[in-house]
């Protein structure tokens, strides 16, 4: 049984969402016969590259909310990551263009290592408050995951990967997803959201009797 996960690293649901499914998962008894393939997804598009911005100032623009809105938001989303034992780092966090993060994950994809990859950015980002536009410290995470350096450095300064990124976006749209984190079973069904633990564990019952 093949799981498609169409998330974005800078998406604090994307990474709670991440965590139910690994608990759902873990009490699955066919959870040996799942392959988990992750794909890119932009919450922002439009957000330019080379832009360095606050997260609490992005939002907020965003969402045309003042500051305490957005801080009273960010903060409902920090109590339940924690209940999922993230500790999310909103008041440092910078939002960049999530591109570049993207094409470098097809790489680790293309290693073996996709979900090592969406595991360590996702928590430099939310986590660490790392600015993940910033080519020498994707290196890092990179060589952290156990990609070669060199390689991530090469795909990072030229335009590898790019039609992959593309064509994950596109396919989402086509599947009908219009946000992320978004979980697709065999191309059969899928599950929208950071949804409780018991969406999850119904969710890959149903697909592993459909496939059965």
């Amino acid at each position: 049984m093949q799981i498609e996960v169409w998330s974005d690293i800078v998406c604090p649901w994307c990474y709670i969402g991440k965590r139910r499914l690994e608990k759902a998962l873990a009490s699955f008894e066919h959870a040996d016969e799942v392959e988990l393939l992750w794909r890119s997804f932009q919450l922002d598009p439009t957000f330019p590259r080379g832009v360095r911005e606050p997260v609490y100032d992005s939002l907020a623009k965003k969402m045309n909310a003042t500051p305490d809105q957005v801080r009273q938001m960010t903060d409902q989303v920090k109590q339940v990551a924690a209940q999922e034992g993230l500790h999310y780092e909103f008041e440092n966090a910078v939002m960049v263009n999530t591109f570049d993060a993207h094409r470098l994950t097809h790489l680790a994809k293309e290693k073996g290592l996709g979900d090592q990859a969406h595991e360590r950015l996702m928590r430099a980002q939310l986590v660490q408050a790392r600015v993940l536009d910033d080519v020498d410290t994707l290196v890092e995470l990179a060589g952290e995951i156990g990609l070669d350096t060199e390689e991530a450095r090469t795909v990072l300064t030229g335009d590898a990967y790019t039609a992959e990124v593309q064509g994950d976006i596109r396919t989402a749209q086509q599947l009908g997803a219009t946000g992320v984190p978004f979980f697709v079973m065999d191309r059969a069904f899928g599950v929208s959201g950071a949804q409780p633990l018991e969406v999850f564990t119904a969710a890959l019952e149903k697909a592993y009797a459909q496939k059965a």
